[in-house]
């Protein structure tokens, strides 16, 4: 007792007996867990029989069903061995959502040596340098301007300071291109006016002001989509498309180079003369560059467009492809071109000296593949209920809301909400609408690309550590991804990562394909496939879709060609026009993607071209053109027309290996076909529908319009008339293809498929950033493509920063022994 009161007065709590005898039964407790208890740590249940003990931590089990059903691709011995809590790739929802560092990812961050460091920095420096010339002289034009106006000299020239925080962008009201430091301003307004648009008012073809441009596409009913008659639709009395524009006001620079403010219908006020001001402090860039230029002699760096152009790797010494090496993978048949192979390593054999043959090809502006990343990473999966379940609600009241998501309709490429499950059950399981045909349906935006990481945090980590080169891909701190220089708390662009999950089938069906039309990006990007399902179709399935593709044909041939005489059944050998169109019960609307004229029995050809790449001991003169293609197209005739007289698609699955091991199918064009692609398209435009699955009336821009997805048909249509092609090849469950800035592609789901991408900016491609920025000023002010999130010239600014703080504290006697 006097034990007991003395720890009482101390605020301490004896010891009891029961807590003793509890102490002393830990082992056995121990014991039972370990050899006894049933409780599935998935499922947190013990009545599902048999369950595979952890021998490592000797904690947790898992029991048959959830092994089944959650890791149906993983052995017992496996999980025996060490479970997936062990492992790090725990799905079930405790795990998922559990706020903690991830553990057994050895590739997530990034560890570069100071060699290499001021290597990047050096390279960077070397590219980025003509840019900033050109954004100095663009300053000092306007400067030497405005000391004219003012009656200086340039010397005596004060440039007030704009307010503009940090965490916010300025635009010009004219063109919508961002502002990054010099422009015009009204004082009373607040109109600000871009350098570019200056100078175009002055030399008087002022751009990127147009009007909006409204596109009509009219509702005709469901039995419109697939070749039946439409409603009766009341027309619309509005102005055709080119009457939308509106007309600009009289608006021109004063004789002396100033520029008034605009009238009011042009977003001014029509009454002052805008005044020149500055973001950055007045002389920044033009300081910074005097240093970077004097950085570039001090380590004798040659300007980017006068270094020799490196030696030609997977060439052999005769300046034969060389695939030897099995890292090149055939994606086009140019004649006298040596661009027709893809540098496609595999991950695991990626080393340091690697980098350098990445950038000899990404500086020509080709896509490289690489193999089998996801063997980086841990292994989490990526099955669609498990990436739902890792989602987390941020507030419990919008759980309910969560279960709802908007897909896109590949039919008719409208919106409407679905249910997240229900979604997901036809990821995995043909999804038929009223008349049997399949629908095709992609979500929009889910998760929210700009809350992937809040949302899906294991997921996004787990995609992160199985990036290669991540020089460049890394978010944090690639030193050769630009966008790694902005400051920190500066608003940047929202790169990713984002998902794009999306049903999909091996047969063109030509209309209501699950296809990303055709747009070109104004960074560059890395897609990874990281999941895909086949759905299978029963010959039911199969005889109602061949029927449909026919009555699709009969009314494409009235519609797009007016060919009546072609409808009367002998559609065989014919085209089956590809068109964008809709859904079963859901009413959507929005932009998409899809038009199509299509040969329905080419579909199998175009995975035997690409099932030839590289693995059949081809060289780089064999061509899949010519009699090769003639021969493949003869044998798919043959096994596609089997007598009932129909478009193709009597098959459910396609010759090839690569295809039958595929998910999507892949085009993308060279930049230097852009001119005739754009040409193609704008010949041709009104052989494809769109939104309702109406026809083309109008093309504002051929690409960043992205209505346009090229067939097979039109592909080879394009070959014969302009003699140009794009690479083509199957992208497989853990490819990662790297796309550069500037060029035009278009992605075809062969299977159900869950793609993670997440852009860049590399300082190989900054002329591109910069060239689609000016082009994308140039839109109606109510296009898709309009508004520049990107800031390029802001990206350039603050690396060139960057690299002369890191390089200017090198000693000089240090470098004048490199």
């Amino acid at each position: 007792m006097e034990v007991r009161s003395f720890l009482e007065g101390q605020g301490r709590r004896p010891t009891l007996p029961m807590q003793r005898r509890r102490f002393k039964t830990k082992p056995r407790l121990q014991q039972w867990i370990e050899e006894k208890s049933l409780m599935c740590h998935q499922c947190q249940r013990n009545d599902n029989g048999r369950v595979v003990r952890c021998k490592k931590c000797k904690r947790k089990r898992y029991c048959i069903p959830c092994l089944t059903r959650w890791y149906p691709d993983t052995v017992e011995d496996f999980i025996a061995e060490s479970c997936p809590v062990c492992r790090g790739i725990c799905n079930c929802k405790a795990c998922l959502r559990l706020d903690v560092p991830v553990k057994n990812l050895k590739n997530l961050e990034l560890e570069v040596s100071k060699d290499v460091q001021i290597e990047c920095y050096k390279f960077v420096l070397q590219t980025l340098l003509p840019f900033l010339r050109r954004i100095n002289d663009e300053q000092m034009i306007e400067k030497e301007m405005e000391a004219k106006i003012q009656g200086l000299v340039l010397p005596e020239l004060k440039i007030e300071q704009a307010y503009c925080p940090i965490d916010e962008r300025t635009y010009c009201n004219n063109c919508k291109t961002s502002i990054f430091d010099f422009h015009r301003s009204c004082p009373r307004c607040s109109f600000d006016l871009c350098l570019i648009c200056c100078q175009e008012l002055r030399d008087g073809h002022l751009q990127g002001g147009e009007g909006e441009v409204t596109m009509q596409y009219i509702d005709r009913g469901f039995d419109y989509l697939h070749g039946g008659k439409e409603k009766k639709v009341k027309m619309s009395t509005e102005p055709s498309p080119k009457d939308h524009v509106k007309p600009k006001s009289w608006w021109k620079a004063e004789k002396d180079g100033s520029i008034p403010c605009p009238p009011e219908d042009m977003g001014g006020c029509g009454h002052c003369i805008l005044e020149l001001r500055c973001i950055f402090a007045e002389n920044l860039v033009s300081e910074l560059l005097r240093k970077a230029e004097e950085i570039a002699r001090t380590y004798k760096l040659m300007d980017v467009a006068a270094i020799p152009s490196q030696q030609r790797l997977c060439f052999n010494s005769v300046g034969d492809v060389d695939l030897s090496n099995g890292e090149l993978r055939k994606a086009a048949s140019r004649e006298d071109s040596d661009d027709n192979y893809l540098y496609c390593p595999r991950a695991q054999d990626i080393d340091h000296g690697d980098l350098k043959h990445f950038q000899w090809h990404w500086s020509r502006g080709e896509p490289v593949i690489v193999s089998c990343v996801l063997e980086s990473a841990s292994g989490l999966s990526w099955e669609p209920l498990v990436m739902w379940r890792a989602v987390r609600q941020l507030k419990h009241i919008k759980h309910d809301r969560d279960l709802e998501v908007t897909a896109i309709d590949c039919l008719d490429w409208c919106e409407g909400p679905i249910n997240i499950h229900q979604f997901f059950i036809g990821y995995n399981k043909f999804r038929p609408d009223r008349d049997k045909w399949p629908q095709i349906l992609k979500l929009k935006d889910w998760p929210p690309s700009n809350l992937f990481e809040e949302r899906l945090p294991r997921h996004c980590t787990e995609f992160l550590s199985c990036l290669p080169f991540k020089e460049y891909t890394h978010p944090q701190k690639g030193p050769l991804n630009l966008v790694v220089k902005l400051p920190e708390k500066s608003l940047k662009p929202d790169l990713g990562p984002k998902t794009y999950i999306a049903y999909g089938f091996a047969q063109e069906l030509g209309r209501g394909d699950s296809v990303t039309k055709l747009h070109c990006d104004m960074s560059d990007a890395v897609n990874v496939l990281t999941h895909m399902a086949e759905v299978t179709l029963g010959d039911e399935d199969l005889a109602n879709i061949e029927e449909l593709k026919k009555k699709h044909f009969e009314q494409d041939q009235i519609e797009l060609f007016g060919n009546i005489k072609a409808v009367d059944g002998k559609v065989e050998n014919n085209i089956s026009d590809g068109v964008s169109c809709k859904s079963d019960d859901d009413k959507f609307s929005e932009v998409g993607d899809q038009n199509q004229d299509v040969t329905e029995e080419l579909a199998a050809p175009i995975f035997q071209l690409v099932g030839s790449t590289g693995d059949t001991g081809m060289n780089d003169n064999d061509s899949l053109r010519g009699s090769e293609l003639e021969k493949t197209e003869a044998e798919v005739d043959q096994n596609n027309n089997d007598g009932s007289g129909g478009p193709g698609v009597s098959r459910n699955k396609l010759e090839g290996l690569e295809a039958s091991e595929g998910g999507a199918l892949w085009d993308i064009f060279r930049r230097q076909d852009v001119p005739k692609l754009q040409e193609y398209l704008k010949k041709h435009f009104k052989e494809f529908r769109h939104i309702h699955c109406c026809p083309l009336q109008q093309v504002v821009h051929p690409i960043h319009d992205q209505t346009f997805y090229l067939t097979l048909d039109h592909k080879r249509k394009l070959k014969e008339e302009y003699g140009i092609e794009p690479w083509t090849f199957v992208q497989k469950l853990g490819d990662a293809v790297f796309i550069p800035a500037g060029c035009p592609h278009q992605v075809r789901n062969l299977k159900s498929c869950i793609k993670v991408a997440l852009d860049f900016v590399s300082p190989e491609n900054i002329g591109e950033c910069i060239r689609l920025t000016e082009e994308f000023r140039t839109l109606p002010q109510d296009h898709r493509a309009k508004e520049d999130k990107l800031e390029v010239k802001k990206i350039i600014v603050h690396a060139i920063s960057e690299v002369v703080d890191n390089l200017d504290q090198k000693p000089r006697s240090e470098t004048a022994t490199a």
